[in-house]
């Protein structure tokens, strides 16, 4: 895909913004928004759309169901580095597969609902093969940000924004990791994930904006039940919808993955003033020899070590930081689904 083909002005990027917050807002809110028609809006969506610069993904929030959250690395041989990255995003469990650190490294995100996965995923299903040259694997701990809290599109006014809140999601006294029972209770009384639910987050994760009528067909519910269906796994926060755009689509041409050692006590307080920082779009505690990990977005090079020796130099409890440039993205927003059972 390249990001050149396509110009994005001030409407585009208010519809990028407005779909950030809500990914199946009716376009007819949109333009409202917005202040133009809501073909106006149509036709934007669908230029981006099958320009393939913005799509809507619709993901499970494994989060809320006590899944394991990894970010793996492998090193590989220059020659094994694309076919094992495009291996890996064609998985349903992985997320944001980039090649780093020209084109010898990749990193992945993955979620695994059980510690048996997790043994399974990191023992048996990673390629081993004589040109992966090494694996590791850190379990994340925490988020401090996530992409689709990126302050890279936002265009809108807090008034507008109001217009536009998506549901909210139930807040359950139990931590992320309580059972589906508590988490997932909604109005139409679910009470956790079904086999009924796969078809619905299949469609969602190719097409967040898919319509009642499709997820009904694809389900074989009626429409107002998918209506139902939906309604209940937001509030239980079990489904999200992101909107999925290159950063490069935005004017951000210079990705990055930075793995940070920051002195154990004042990693709360580093990993907050990153997560405030426009240029950040992941933060997350992990374990491993770094105990943070960072997704920078900047405008180009120039940008980026302004970012590391201004920003990132003031915070003085970091010890040490490895910078690894994203060379290509193979994958960004992921199609995680629910395990069949």
């Amino acid at each position: 895909m390249k990001t050149d083909a396509v110009t994005l002005d001030e409407i585009d990027r208010g519809l990028v913004h407005a779909l950030q917050i809500e990914g199946r807002a009716p376009l007819r809110l949109v333009g409202q928004v917005l202040g133009v028609s809501e073909n106006t809006v149509a036709r934007r969506y669908r230029r981006l759309r099958a320009a393939g610069i913005l799509r809507v993904v619709g993901s499970l929030n494994g989060a809320r169901l006590g899944y394991q959250a990894w970010t793996i690395r492998l090193q590989c041989t220059p020659d094994a580095a694309e076919p094992i990255a495009k291996a890996l995003a064609a998985r349903t469990d992985t997320s944001y597969v980039h090649l780093l650190s020209g084109g010898t490294e990749i990193s992945c995100s993955t979620q695994t609902p059980s510690t048996e996965e997790s043994e399974a995923l990191l023992l048996h299903k990673l390629p081993r093969t004589s040109r992966v040259t090494a694996v590791s694997a850190h379990l994340l701990l925490g988020h401090y940000a996530l992409p689709n809290t990126w302050a890279g599109p936002a265009r809108l006014s807090a008034d507008q924004i109001a217009l536009l809140a998506p549901p909210s999601p139930a807040s359950p006294s139990a931590s992320p990791s309580a059972s589906p029972s508590v988490v997932a209770a909604a109005e139409d009384g679910a009470d956790g994930l079904s086999p009924g639910d796969r078809p619905l987050f299949d469609l969602l994760s190719r097409d967040g904006r898919a319509t009642h009528a499709e997820l009904a067909a694809a389900t074989g519910w009626s429409e107002s039940t998918v209506r139902r269906r939906l309604t209940a796994l937001r509030r239980a926060g079990l489904l999200a919808f992101l909107a999925d755009i290159p950063p490069a689509a935005l004017g951000f041409r210079t990705e990055a993955r930075l793995w940070l050692s920051v002195r154990p006590s004042q990693l709360a307080t580093v990993a907050a003033a990153m997560a405030d920082h426009p240029e950040v779009s992941l933060v997350a505690l992990t374990t491993g020899p770094s105990n943070l990990l960072a997704a920078v977005n900047c405008r180009d090079p120039l940008d980026l070590s302004r970012y590391l020796t201004e920003r990132i130099g003031s915070l003085e409890a970091i010890r040490s930081i490895e910078t690894a440039p994203v060379i290509r993205t193979v994958k960004r927003a992921g199609a995680l689904l629910p395990p069949v059972r």
